[in-house]
């Protein structure tokens, strides 16, 4: 990788586009200071500590929820609206027209409406998690909302600096897509979950040196169990299945067409870090609607006694959760029958398989094949800090989908990194 990036910064047009991405991401960082009006940071800090969802979205964000700043929904409420246009594109056939017979244009629009979603997301999020701060420490002597604010001016003027915050990070997620190294949105995203990561660390060694009970065998359990989940994701994210296909040899006019062999490439982890999103949200949601309701409540005791994660069953309903989204996710985003069509078509078949039905059957069973290895994978990550609370008593201050988020992104702008290379070494490209 090193040597990747010694090689890159040798070549004036990819020097650029590094120096660009750099510069764009510490403007994302730099603009995450800047507070929000009428907000108290401390008290939105301490009134997160009961609620699940927001901390997954503070972890998005690299803590400036928590902060209070105009980034305080980062990128998250663009990442839900390409979610659920992803989800629309397969339940409503215009969409779905648009999405694979529109072409380049198709693509703008498809962009077009989820930025519009992103804004319209923004602004609701952010009321709604203002609102429900506000609620949880009303009665208390330091609430979220300055004096003031708690009106319908108040709740506006929040609302608009959020969303503008969160418009600012999807342009600047663009421009880096468009003029820098590898995908803007994800970069911003690494950057923030790098953040809590680099924090999280370094509270661990303050409390190493400080004597409150973080002991050396401890640390180093983490720092070990941090290098082996980083190789781990590493190599299963990089793994991937080849079905070999062979086209057969076909003459049109005067030329001989064919007769080559190739594969289908099918990653072992095609389902990405969504099922964990999924799944942490839907098990963060009861917490946070009993939260809302009322703190006090024995229901709301119950929830945060025995579904944290140092528990058990929290650990077995997650994982069952993760292993069903996986199957959920990879149905809609893996169509056989298309590859099927598609190979067929171009006159090709994959050895001791017929074409038509059969294929269809084939991709399908090893699709699945594939998924099942790559849920039971990600609830593995996922029950890992459990398992090191209640043998060893370690808490680990990351969860999987920020490591696994992390090398994913690492690995894919990497990867764009060595393709534009090896284009300007290219003969012809010289």
């Amino acid at each position: 990788m090193w040597e990747t990036l010694k090689n890159a910064w040798r070549i004036k047009d990819i020097r650029k586009k590094l120096l660009y991405t750099f510069g764009m991401l510490l403007l994302f960082r730099l603009v995450g200071v800047i507070p929000t009006p009428g907000v108290n940071p401390e008290a939105v800090k301490s009134a997160l500590t009961g609620v699940d969802v927001l901390n997954l979205v503070d972890m998005m964000t690299g803590g400036n929820l928590s902060q209070a700043t105009i980034m305080a929904m980062g990128i998250t409420p663009y990442i839900n609206a390409s979610i659920i246009i992803q989800l629309l594109c397969v339940a409503i056939p215009a969409l779905e027209r648009l999405s694979k017979d529109g072409g380049e244009e198709g693509r703008k629009k498809i962009n077009q409406i989820t930025r519009y979603v992103t804004v319209g997301l923004a602004i609701l999020q952010s009321i709604g998690i203002i609102m429900t701060l506000q609620r949880m420490t009303t009665n208390t002597s330091d609430p979220v909302l300055k004096s003031g604010y708690n009106n319908f001016w108040g709740y506006a003027l929040i609302s608009l600096v959020m969303a503008a915050g969160t418009s600012l990070a999807v342009w600047i997620g663009e421009r880096i897509t468009a003029k820098g190294i590898g995908n803007g949105v994800s970069l911003l995203i690494f950057v923030g979950i790098v953040s809590n990561l680099f924090n999280g660390i370094i509270r661990a060694v303050s409390l190493l040196f400080g004597g409150q009970g973080q002991y050396l065998d401890d640390v180093i359990i983490m720092i070990l169990t941090t290098i082996v989940i980083v190789v781990l994701v590493t190599f299963v994210d990089m793994a991937e299945r080849r079905i070999q296909v062979q086209y057969a040899k076909r003459v049109v006019g005067r030329k001989m067409y064919g007769g080559q062999s190739t594969h289908i490439p099918m990653k072992l982890l095609a389902v990405g870090v969504l099922p964990l999103i999924f799944a942490y949200s839907f098990m963060a949601f009861p917490g946070t609607i009993m939260a809302m309701i009322n703190q006090n409540s024995g229901a709301y005791q119950w929830w945060q006694a025995n579904m944290n994660q140092q528990s058990w069953l929290y650990a077995l309903i997650c994982a069952l959760l993760i292993i069903g989204f996986s199957y959920f996710y990879s149905a809609i985003s893996f169509n056989p029958e298309d590859i099927s069509k598609n190979v067929q078509q171009q006159g090709g078949h994959i050895p001791g398989v017929r074409p038509g039905t059969a294929t269809t059957m084939y991709l399908d069973r090893t699709s699945k094949r594939l998924t099942l290895f790559a849920a039971l994978f990600l609830a593995l990550l996922a029950t890992l800090p459990t398992f090191l609370w209640r043998t060893v008593n370690v808490t680990v201050p990351f969860g999987a989908s920020s490591i696994l988020i992390a090398v994913q992104v690492a690995l894919e702008t990497l990867r764009q990194l060595e393709g534009q290379m090896t284009m300007r070494h290219y003969k012809g490209f010289l």
